[in-house]
C-alpha cells in the first residue's frame, strides 16, 4: 500500500474557541484525539507508512503521535516551516517523505471507505490522480464535481456548473510528479492542483455510496461522534 499524508495544518477557525489552544487533529471525538481515530483505521486498513503535515500547533500533534508504533505505523513529519502553505503547498514540501505515489487524507475526515479498492482503480487509471467523490446534490455541501465513466471531467470550488453533481470524499491519490510542477515554499490549495488535473483529464474518480464524516465543522463533530462510538458498540473498531 502506498503511503498516506495526512494534511493537518489548518488554523481551523470554524471551530474557535477550541482550536485556539490546540489543533483540530487533536479534539477529543469519543474518547481520544481524533488524529487517534484516524490512526487506528489507517493501520486496519493495512498502511504502514503516514507523513503528517503539520503547521498551526503541529508540535502537539508529535507530542500525541510520536512515530507511530502505538499503531504499528511509521508516522513522519513534514512541517510548514514560518508560514503555513496550505494544503497544496504542504503536500509539495512533504514530497521527499512520500515517494512516487501517495494517498491524500485531510486531516478531519473519517472515510468509511476501502483504501485497497481505491489504490488498485487508480493505477488501473494510468492516470496523475484520483478523487474519490459523492452523488451529493448539494447536500453537504455545494457540488463542484462532474463526473462521467470513471473520470472526473471537472472540479472546480469557484465556478460551480449544472452538470456537477458531485463533491470531493475526502480521499485522493496523487502521483508525486504531478506536484513538481507547482512552487516549492509558497502557498496553494491542493483545489488547484484537482482543478489542474481534471481539465487536463489526468484525474480518475472513484464513487462512493456512503457518507463521509468529519470534525471541521460543530456539528460534524456530533455526526462523527455518534457514528464512532456506534460501531465500537458494534465492534467494528
Amino acid at each position: 500500500m502506498f503511503s498516506v499524508a495526512i494534511l493537518a495544518g489548518g488554523l481551523a477557525t470554524r471551530l474557535r474557541p477550541i482550536t485556539e489552544e490546540i489543533p483540530k487533529s487533536l479534539i477529543e471525538v469519543a474518547g481520544q484525539p481524533f488524529i487517534c481515530h484516524q490512526l487506528e483505521y489507517l493501520r486496519k486498513q493495512d498502511i504502514s507508512s503516514v507523513v503528517l503535515c503539520i503547521g498551526y500547533l503541529g508540535e502537539m500533534i508529535q507530542e500525541i503521535v510520536g512515530n507511530g508504533s502505538r499503531w504499528n505505523i511509521r508516522v513522519s513529519y513534514s512541517p510548514d516551516g514560518p508560514s503555513l502553505l496550505g494544503t497544496g503547498g504542504a503536500l509539495r514540501q512533504a514530497l521527499p517523505l512520500l515517494g512516487e505515489h501517495f494517498f491524500v487524507l485531510y486531516g478531519d475526515s473519517y472515510l468509511p471507505i476501502d483504501f485497497s479498492d481505491v489504490e488498485k482503480t487508480y493505477v488501473g487509471s494510468g492516470k496523475k490522480g484520483l478523487m474519490t467523490i459523492l452523488k451529493n446534490q448539494n447536500q453537504w455541501d455545494k457540488s463542484n464535481v462532474e463526473f462521467d465513466a470513471g473520470q472526473i471531467i471537472e472540479y472546480n470550488k469557484t465556478v460551480i456548473r449544472p452538470p456537477m453533481h458531485y463533491i470531493d470524499y475526502g480521499l485522493g491519490l496523487l502521483q508525486g510528479a504531478a506536484l513538481q510542477a507547482y512552487p516549492s515554499g509558497e502557498s496553494f490549495d491542493l483545489s488547484k492542483v484537482y482543478n489542474d488535473l481534471s481539465l487536463a483529464g489526468e484525474l480518475a474518480g472513484y464513487e462512493v455510496f456512503e457518507r463521509f464524516y468529519e470534525i471541521g465543522s460543530h456539528q460534524g463533530i456530533v455526526d462523527t461522534q455518534a457514528y464512532l462510538l456506534e460501531q465500537t458498540a458494534k465492534g467494528s473498531l
